[in-house]
């Protein structure tokens, strides 16, 4: 088996527009599709980020909670490489996004941070 390269991140989120709003308005995804799934009640929405990656945003009727700290067992985070992460940090200010202090990997002595989607998904902003 030889993997490529990751095709898609699916989020499903509890208030369709408000993350709809979040990650087209304020992280300034560009949407490839909207499509209405009448018989699931259910949207999906495909963002690309960048022109290598894509997010799948779906909606569902009541879907169960899921934890989302970043140190939760299962899928920790999800992050987004950056080449100026201080007009990144002042853009989320703008939005009124909070975030946590910015950090230092030890390993690569990159500067990241961590911040919340609506539904409390972890997102990382990792610079270049």
């Amino acid at each position: 088996m030889q993997l490529q390269r990751i095709h898609h991140v699916a989020i499903i989120c509890s208030d369709y527009q408000r993350s709809k709003h979040f990650y087209v308005q304020i992280l300034g995804l560009t949407i490839v599709q909207e499509t209405y799934r009448a018989e699931r009640d259910s949207y999906k929405l495909d963002l690309a980020v960048g022109d290598q990656y894509q997010i799948e945003l779906f909606s569902f009727p009541n879907p169960p909670a899921r934890v989302s700290q970043p140190e939760a067992r299962g899928l920790r985070h999800l992050a987004f490489e950056v080449s100026d992460l201080n007009s990144c940090l002042a853009h989320l200010e703008q939005h009124q996004v909070s975030y946590e202090p910015v950090r230092i990997d030890e390993l690569t002595n990159k500067r990241f941070t961590f911040f919340a989607d609506p539904d409390g998904l972890p997102l990382e902003l990792y610079e270049k």
